[in-house]
Parts: C-alpha cells; structure tokens; sequence
C-alpha cells in the first residue's frame, strides 16, 4: 500500500490488486493499529488514525460492499480522508466500551459531553482538548454515543517538542472519568511521524 500524502481514487488499488496485497499484509495494518490505539482507563480506548490506516479503511470498505465505481469509491474517501493527520494534528478515534448491555447504556448517559474532554498534553506545554465529533452531533440529551471521531490540534512548539521526543499524555477530565495516562514510546514515535 503506498501512501502518498493523500488518498484519491487514483491511489487505491484494483479491488483485485488490494485483495492479493491484504493477504500479505493485513497482520503489518493491524501491528500499526494496535500501535497506535492507546487504553485511557478500563473503557475508553483511543486509536489514533494515520494516512495508512484509513487508506486500509477505504479498501476494505471497497472490498467488503464491492464497490468498483467512481461515485461509490468517492464516498468512502469522502467519509474516511478526513480523519488522516495533516501534519498540524493528530486524529482519532475514541471508542467508550462496556460490555454489559445496561452498564453501558447507564455508563453513556452518565458521560455527556466526555468527548469535549478528552486532551493531549505535550511536556513542557498546556493541555490540548479535542475538537470533537466535525462531521456530525453524537450525543442527544440522554446519551454520549460510544464511538466519537476527535482531532488534537499542535502549536508549531508543540510539534516541534514532541519530534524533539517531549513526552505526551494523553486524558480525560470529564467528572465521571477521570483519567490520564503516558503514551507509550514506540506509540509516540510513531505519532511524531504524522507532524510536519
């Protein structure tokens, strides 16, 4: 899969090609993933997005629904091209997860607005909190939905730091989940890699 510093339809691969190319290398996408996914407490998990990771979105999107055309393969690029890094930021996307069905009906209820919480803080820099959710509203007056799309937006020092090897931490202030953890090294060297 090459990566181009932007996906169009002309940089994905025949739906043939991409599937020849996932057998050999779909455990490489899910390495990268699991690099980059970082566990905020017991039930929130962020995964941050790479051009990598959602161009292997858009084929697998393509490959799973078979779509072939140009207006069909647009869409997807449409709905997955906005979470890559623009070399100014991080994106990701935080999933909240309970696996009993009335604890985590309860649990997103109870964490109204959390997506509005949730920062990065570079070393020696203030906090950075998350512009949440561009593409539409998840929550209602009931609920916070379970999966949130954010981006973290960098200061050119913040950047700079971090490529420096500053270190990061990635939390969460919201009164019902208060957390915040140290992301991991081979983590954040790969996430100094996004930033220009």
């Amino acid at each position: 899969m090459q990566i181009t510093g932007k996906i169009t339809p002309d940089s994905l691969m025949t739906l043939e090609a991409y599937s020849k190319w996932r057998k050999a290398h779909k455990g490489e996408i899910i390495a990268h993933r699991k690099l980059r996914t970082v566990l905020l407490g017991e039930h929130v998990s962020v995964q941050f997005e790479s051009e990598l990771s959602m161009r292997y979105q858009v084929q697998e999107m393509l490959r799973i629904e078979k779509i072939f055309e140009e207006e069909g393969i647009q869409q997807e690029i449409d709905a997955y091209a906005p979470l890559v890094p623009s070399g100014t930021n991080w994106k990701a996307t935080m999933m909240i997860e309970y696996p009993d069905v009335n604890e985590r009906k309860r649990e997103l209820a109870r964490l109204i607005g959390i997506e509005d919480r949730m920062f990065v803080e570079v070393e020696g820099h203030g906090r950075v909190y998350a512009i949440a959710d561009e593409d539409l509203d998840r929550e209602n007056d009931e609920k916070t939905s379970a999966v949130h799309f954010l981006r973290f937006e960098l200061t050119p020092a913040m950047r700079a730091a971090v490529k420096a090897g500053a270190g990061v931490k990635l939390g969460c202030d919201h009164t019902n989940y208060p957390a915040h953890v140290q992301v991991a090294p081979e983590a954040l060297a790969s996430l100094a890699s996004d930033l220009s």
